[in-house]
């Protein structure tokens, strides 16, 4: 027999969904049938699968050996992420992370190690506030994440409490986020709100855009300011107010406003015109913590907001 002694950041968490974390060689249909024959117990009692954990609860597990990782399970494999970061705000709760162009935001087949949150894990575990031996089932996470080849602010959760809150806020549109951008083109009207449908293409990675619902689509908005005209490109300050795959680059594009630098959504031979560029104008340069209802012990950021003022493109814009 093992157990497993729940802490604070496992608190509030599914039994199902704690052991799926926790013990990830245990096949999903085995947890449910263990709970049923009592094979897995909470504090020495039959227990539900929607249990919900309580810290210092006691968890005992009659299962083989064999299912439990004899390894650290690939846990520090984030000592190998690059060490460079450039942190905008932190606290005990959250960290603000200027996300690089190039850098995934979470690991992928083809790149594991060196990644957004790779990086931010290594930090933490070297300054001593991330344990792996000492947590159950959580890792510092992104609440949020932006394309490899954009740049701009990305939400860290230091702890499962902290990331609950951000899940939800973010979920009910209760956090501002706010882009830069270059597109090609000027605008007919400085500013308003552009409105679409987006349906996904995920076996090559694209979006569509149209006027018209479709089975598959889902109804984006995105609100627009032109900031300044220069040489037949517009610097736009753009906000979220869907938030889908690619809608900023996409919904310009589909209005005749590919990003400048994009050679997804746009033209290389226009872009060619202004310089060679292997990323979009786009940073996600502003974030604004707007909560409208109770954020717990994420209070004490409401109102507040968070700016990259070195936006990589903004001085070069006039001299291009």
């Amino acid at each position: 027999m093992k157990t497993i002694t729940v802490n604070n950041n496992d608190s509030g968490r599914r039994l199902d969904s704690f052991i799926k974390k926790c013990i990830p060689r245990l096949p999903e249909p085995l947890i449910y049938k263990y709970i049923r024959e009592k094979k897995i117990k909470l504090n020495g009692k039959r227990c539900a699968f929607d249990t919900r954990l309580i810290e210092n609860d006691v968890i005992q597990l009659y299962i083989k050996d064999e299912f439990f990782c004899s390894d650290n399970g690939g846990l520090l494999n984030f000592t190998k992420a690059d060490k460079p970061i450039r942190i905008i705000y932190e606290d005990e709760n959250i960290l603000l992370l200027n996300k690089p162009a190039g850098l995934l935001s979470h690991p992928d087949e083809n790149e594991y190690n060196d990644t957004a949150i790779t990086r931010i894990m290594r930090y933490l575990y070297e300054k001593g506030e991330y344990v792996p031996q000492n947590e159950n089932s959580f890792a510092p996470a992104l609440a949020n994440r932006i394309d490899r080849n954009t740049t701009g602010i990305i939400i860290a959760a230091k702890n499962a409490q902290a990331l609950r809150i951000l899940n939800e806020k973010i979920k009910n549109r209760e956090l501002r986020k706010l882009y830069l951008c270059v597109c090609i083109g000027e605008f007919g009207e400085k500013s308003g709100i552009l409105t679409g449908f987006l349906e996904k293409n995920k076996k090559n990675n694209l979006v569509f855009i149209s006027k018209n619902k479709a089975a598959k689509s889902k109804e984006i908005s995105t609100a627009y300011k032109v900031l300044d005209y220069n040489n037949g490109l517009s610097l736009v300050e753009a906000e979220l107010l869907t938030g889908r795959t690619h809608q900023i680059r996409a919904h310009f594009a589909s209005v005749g406003h590919p990003l400048l630098g994009d050679g997804k959504y746009g033209r290389n031979a226009i872009n060619k015109k202004y310089g060679s560029y292997k990323k979009q104008f786009l940073c996600s340069y502003k974030l604004v913590f707007d909560f409208k209802s109770d954020a717990g012990e994420l209070g004490y950021l409401n109102g507040r907001a968070f700016e990259i003022k070195d936006v990589w493109f903004r001085e070069q814009f006039n001299k291009l």
